[in-house]
């Protein structure tokens, strides 16, 4: 592509490292790009942050056609700018964008656009321990007119924020509330895209179940609210004697990028990994008699969260003592040292910005 860069005039203070938090600070510049019908993408162009102007009658308010992604940069020990599987969160945006009936980025070009802005906020990375870049890419209905049906003009902008540990708990295990009233999503629906209706929608059981005490909701499935599907926003995974048991790929569960890494990682130890229904009943049976020794979710925001507690109809269970595992703890440091450049990447999964 050809990319016209427009500098900003003033450029931010960088925010202190060791306090980032989360999606509170961003760069000094965005990538955009267009598409309207009959002429496809164009104009791409990396330009100051700044408000985004938009006519009231524009379609994304009013009927939600809006997709996005979540990926990092990283600095790895020689100073080089990596990230992690790129071309996957270009595909899954792809079957998003298609499922939502939104115009679609080919791979290239998303990846080539990602790397052209990391590289021009390569300044912007920050080499704290456990910090990174989070690169949000995100695409919606740009055209005005109130009637429901595809737009006929999107925007694909990518923004960038300097970020630390997603959970204020870190690494350390959080305590989640088993969510049989709300529903996430259900086969047929959007459940397998990131797109934000998905998590506007799991708002309100999230408030419940902070009002209880509660970090993050697991989520059943919508149809008979009793097979283990999602925690928050990430997958889950439970180690359940000597097999890793998660929720199957069938329309209504993300296809994360650290899951499918860690469910590699994990054959590639030797372990039996499991896709498959797995009931609440069975899970807290699992919990009473210990043969429930690890739980966590997985995702790019936060990499791994161990679960130390599950209430689910008043009753409380706690896992492992309510500490990290052994098996949560070094599939952290594996994936994470991959991530990082610390560790060697015999995947291939690692790609250099240069």
């Amino acid at each position: 592509m050809e990319i016209k860069i427009e500098r900003a005039a003033t450029l931010k203070e960088k925010p202190d490292q060791n306090n980032l938090g989360f999606g509170n600070y961003f760069t000094d510049h965005m990538f955009m790009m267009d598409w309207d019908k009959g002429q496809g993408w164009h104009d791409a162009r990396i330009v100051p942050y700044a408000p985004i102007p938009m006519d009231p009658a524009t379609m994304v308010l009013h009927y939600a056609q809006e997709t996005f992604e979540g990926l990092k940069a990283y600095r790895n020990p020689n100073g080089e700018i990596l990230l992690f599987r790129p071309e996957m969160n270009a595909r899954r945006m792809i079957n998003s964008n298609r499922r939502i009936c939104m115009a679609e980025i080919p791979e290239d070009m998303f990846v080539e656009a990602v790397e052209a802005i990391v590289k021009y906020e390569q300044d912007w990375i920050p080499t704290a321990p456990e910090t990174s870049l989070y690169i949000r890419p995100f695409v919606y209905a740009s055209q005005p007119g109130v009637g429901v049906h595809p737009a006929d003009s999107y925007k694909f902008i990518i923004i960038l924020s300097p970020v630390g540990a997603y959970y204020p708990e870190g690494i350390d295990p959080v305590k989640i509330w088993v969510e049989d009233e709300y529903v996430r999503a259900v086969k047929g629906g959007t459940g397998f895209t990131k797109c934000g209706g998905n998590y506007a929608a799991s708002i309100a059981a999230q408030v419940k179940a902070e009002s209880h005490g509660y970090t993050q909701v697991l989520w059943l499935d919508g149809v008979h609210r009793k097979y283990v599907e999602e925690v928050g926003t990430m997958n889950v995974m439970f180690l359940i004697n000597d097999t890793v048991v998660t929720a199957a790929l069938e329309g209504s569960v993300l296809p994360g990028v650290t899951r499918d890494s860690i469910i590699h990682i994990l054959k590639d130890w030797g372990y039996k990994v499991e896709e498959r229904e797995l009931s609440i009943d069975e899970l807290m049976d699992a919990a009473r008699d210990g043969s429930l020794k690890e739980a966590w979710g997985t995702g790019t925001a936060a990499v791994i969260s161990p679960i130390g507690e599950l209430c689910y109809k008043g009753e409380e269970i706690i896992v492992h003592d309510f500490k990290i595992g052994e098996l949560t703890q070094k599939l952290y440091d594996t994936l994470t040292g991959i991530q990082w450049g610390k560790l060697e990447d015999k995947y291939n999964w690692t790609r250099i910005v240069k």
